[in-house]
């Protein structure tokens, strides 16, 4: 947190360490809201109306009106990032229901918290693109709405702490056998060329990457397919890969302290890489 970092709160631009939420926010007290994270390069939204269109059914999903519409989300992001000075950065939007007496039903009268900040967006580490990083595998033991862009975060938090804990970086989730996502990215298997991708339904977040990652393969030849995989199949892949706002696209070269394919970044990554360096200089 930088001293001089300005933030958003229910229409007032404000030093952060002057920002506060009441006790009684349901965001608080319940998790009860949502969350968006946009990249900027150079100053520039990257797949804003994708990010804005995720927030739209995140809110409609846990029934909270929409505190802006889609030029007032412009306006409020935009000014975030004239205010701080760094080239490229990422904004972090929470919505939660808002201030009400403590209670699981919805509050009749609330006013939903709009809170928003910028920070600066660290490049991925040279050592991450050229030797990939370590995942580990875990059950998938979050709840059945991983759809929703939630601040209910625990599940995750506890995935990627333990990740932390075995020195890696990132895990590999499944339920009931099948490939969902990690902690907080969308994770890619890449079998004989082809990128393989879970399905887009409701235990896993459809990350902005996902729609991008279709784009990525059309322009650099990739054969793309979405469809339940197998554990046994991301254990014998090629390439593993993840994909989110603040990680890119990374390669994974070690799975639970064995190498991924030959144990290096492989060639669909270095494709989908370029492409997407392109894609940011063309945003």
């Amino acid at each position: 947190m930088s001293a001089d970092q300005t933030v958003f709160l229910n229409g007032e631009f404000l030093p952060i360490d002057q920002a506060r939420v009441p006790v009684l926010d349901r965001g608080f007290i319940f998790g009860d809201g949502i969350y968006e994270v946009v990249p900027a390069y150079g100053g520039r939204l990257f797949r804003w109306p994708q990010h804005l269109a995720r927030l739209r059914r995140s809110l409609g999903k846990i029934r909270i009106d929409n505190p802006l519409d889609d030029a007032g989300w412009t306006r409020l992001v935009e000014e975030l990032i004239r205010r701080h000075p760094w080239r490229d950065q990422f904004i972090y939007l929470q919505v939660t229901r808002g201030v009400a007496r403590r209670d699981h039903a919805f509050p009749k009268d609330a006013t939903p918290t709009v809170f928003a900040m910028a920070s600066e967006l660290q490049p991925v580490p040279t050592a991450q693109r050229e030797h990939g990083i370590a995942a580990i595998t875990l059950p998938d033991e979050r709840w059945l709405h991983c759809d929703i862009k939630s601040i209910s975060l625990l599940g995750n938090v506890l995935a990627r702490q333990a990740a932390v804990d075995a020195q890696a970086v990132e895990c590999v989730m499944f339920r009931d056998g099948f490939l969902t996502e990690g902690s907080s990215s969308n994770v890619w298997m890449v079998r004989h060329g082809t990128l393989f991708g879970p399905p887009r339904d409701h235990l896993i977040l459809e990350g902005i990457r996902v729609g991008l990652m279709d784009e990525l393969c059309a322009s650099s030849g990739v054969p793309m397919q979405t469809r339940p995989i197998l554990r046994e199949e991301v254990l014998a892949a090629d390439e593993l890969l993840v994909s989110s706002a603040t990680k890119e696209i990374v390669p994974v070269t070690r799975l639970d302290g064995q190498p991924v394919g030959k144990g290096v970044p492989g060639p669909v990554y270095q494709r989908l890489f370029e492409a997407y360096q392109a894609a940011k200089r063309a945003a």
